[in-house]
């Protein structure tokens, strides 16, 4: 793209960031797939970062710091399963409606979303309503993400802290049973191997007809069909359903001004409900230390509370600057078709990093610290 030599902006010092082919590329893959980015992006710091900064909080009990770790990492896990398990279908449909919009959507609904842009996908309110849609999956997946987490801490927990808990058990039932063993008579042993025999055999026998029944190589014809592209064409058919309704038309209208709060607002939604549940989970829990179940609740309500409000008033002052920088990124790259998933991806990018900068490697010193003393001050009533 050609830059008139009497603009005030330089074209070398753009060159490396604001026009290069992999920065372009990745806020595209940011914006066409904003709910698997932020699921990878909770999944690298809740178990890298989040640990660390658990790890080197001062004057808090071991076993708390324990249990706030396992948390990290089990939500982490659990959400990016998921996630993804919602969000990829959702984006893959969302991608072929991008691609061939009148096989969804009606001429009606293409026309009104589409309003004064040259197209649907540069379309201010079809870009809201789909971010919408995509990211929702995350709020969706809210409750059974907290249950699964509950279940999978004490799982994590014991293999991360009790291994040498386990290895003392291992050793001594392995003790005991050598000393039975060598109680036992010749003739019960003999009696044992025969039984041992006989069901080896008979499993193996089944076993064996079983895989020779299910070996490819051993049929003519095996049949295998492929369902590629046909979820996520049903999917696109219930999207396109959803978005030739007039209210959800309307809606989009109504609200794509705000779209570059898209994230944010749906990350505080999500964190408030996620919160809630996981607090009811942990106190139904009958796996997790009665003493500890306190001090791990603390531990998420001072998180996501701090989080929400720093990270609100954070990228609300940083805001005005990453305009800044889009109006300037916009300049450069006014000419290119897909500018309007650029600035979607910067939109989707600012929020995350900032809300995963405080929450996973911030706040975790501050609210173990803070859960732990609670809970002692507590203890000491």
């Amino acid at each position: 793209m050609k830059i008139s030599s009497n603009s005030n902006i330089n074209k070398q010092s753009y060159k490396g960031l604001w026009n290069n082919k992999a920065v372009l590329k990745g806020l595209e893959t940011i914006s066409e797939h904003s709910t698997s980015f932020i699921a990878a992006t909770t999944l690298a710091m809740s178990a890298g970062v989040r640990p660390v900064a658990i790890a080197l909080t001062p004057d808090t009990d071991k076993k708390t710091k324990q249990y706030a770790t396992t948390n990290a990492i089990a939500s982490g896990l659990i959400k990016f399963a998921l996630v993804e398990a919602i969000a990829i279908p959702i984006e893959n449909a969302v991608k072929k409606i991008d691609k061939t919009p009148e096989k969804y959507l009606t001429s009606k609904t293409i026309e009104a979303l589409k309003g004064n842009a040259k197209n649907l996908t540069q379309s201010k309110d079809y870009k809201f309503i789909t971010q919408v849609l995509k990211q929702s999956s995350g709020l969706i997946s809210a409750l059974p993400k907290a249950m699964l987490t509950v279940a999978l801490i004490p799982v994590i927990m014991n293999f991360l802290f009790n291994k040498n808990k386990k290895n003392t058990k291992k050793q001594k039932s392995a003790t005991f049973s050598s000393s039975q063993h060598t109680s036992l008579s010749t003739k019960n042993l003999s009696k044992n191997n025969s039984i041992t025999s006989y069901i080896y055999k008979e499993t193996f026998t089944e076993n064996l007809n079983k895989s020779s029944d299910t070996n490819p190589f051993n049929k003519t014809k095996a049949f295998s069909p492929s369902f590629k592209g046909g979820l996520s064409d049903t999917i696109a058919r219930g999207i396109g359903s959803l978005l030739n309704k007039n209210q959800i038309q309307n809606i989009a209208k109504k609200f794509s001004r705000w779209d570059s709060d898209i994230t944010k607002n749906i990350s505080i939604a999500t964190d408030l409900l996620l919160t809630a549940s996981f607090i009811h989970q942990t106190n139904k829990s009958k796996k997790i230390d009665e003493d500890k179940k306190k001090p791990l609740i603390y531990n998420n309500l001072i998180s996501t509370g701090i989080t929400l409000l720093g990270g609100y008033f954070i990228d609300s002052a940083i805001k005005n600057n990453t305009q800044k920088f889009i109006d300037k990124f916009i300049k450069i790259n006014k000419d290119n078709p897909k500018l309007n998933k650029y600035i979607e991806g910067i939109n989707i990018l600012r929020p995350t990093i900032i809300f995963a900068a405080l929450y996973y490697g911030i706040m975790p010193v501050i609210s173990t610290y803070l859960s732990d003393k609670i809970d002692k001050a507590q203890q000491n009533k």
